[in-house]
């Protein structure tokens, strides 16, 4: 069976864009979370798990290699997965294949190493940049936060669109820590909006 991955990181995202060709695929498995969950933790890696302790997997194609994961670790250890039964997997984008005549592609490893690396190395220079960002702010004044001593209102805590998004994906039955890394929300906002969405 081919099968084709698509990923977003957010439920009212579209996934036609990465359904490419996709009559040339058996099934097609979509995950709507966020790039960080480990790639055999998600909904749709479950399902290709399964599929692949069936032996009902011939080969696994993705759009692009940040779709199957943003963490190189948790990527390679997905492909090393795959290789060992000697499935091929496919990033569309790059045309890259794990698999040459059943023998790992070598050239297809090096382009995830330096891609997966180049990636993470960006994901920690925007952060860094965010914090010192704060970091001026603060010390111009003109990042004050809450004033102590004040609440925030329940409605306008619960309309903001992270925490409504949050309160969607508890409702639906998401775990809190799993609601934490799609929302990019401290776990503490989660059980907030937890105990004040569902009161």
């Amino acid at each position: 069976m081919k099968v084709l991955y698509v990923r977003v990181s957010s439920i009212d995202q579209n996934t036609d864009r990465q359904k490419v060709n996709e009559k040339d695929f058996d099934f097609i498995i979509e995950d709507k979370c966020s790039g960080a969950i480990p790639f055999l933790e998600r909904d749709g890696g479950k399902k290709i798990l399964n599929l692949l302790k069936k032996n009902d997997i011939d080969s696994l194609s993705v759009i692009s290699i940040d779709r199957l994961g943003r963490d190189l670790k948790d990527i390679l250890n997905t492909i090393e997965l795959f290789t060992k039964r000697l499935i091929p997997i496919t990033f569309l984008s790059q045309s890259l294949t794990t698999l040459l005549e059943g023998k790992e592609n070598t050239v297809c490893t090096l382009m995830i190493n330096i891609l997966g690396s180049v990636a993470q190395m960006e994901r920690a220079q925007i952060r860094e940049r965010q914090l010192e960002g704060i970091a001026v702010a603060k010390a111009k004044g003109a990042y004050l936060g809450r004033r102590i001593g004040t609440k925030e209102d329940t409605l306008a805590f619960l309309s903001k669109e992270s925490n409504k998004k949050a309160l969607k994906y508890i409702r639906a039955g998401h775990p809190l820590n799993e609601v934490a890394k799609l929302t990019g929300l401290h776990p503490n906002t989660i059980t907030k909006v937890k105990k004040l969405g569902l009161a």
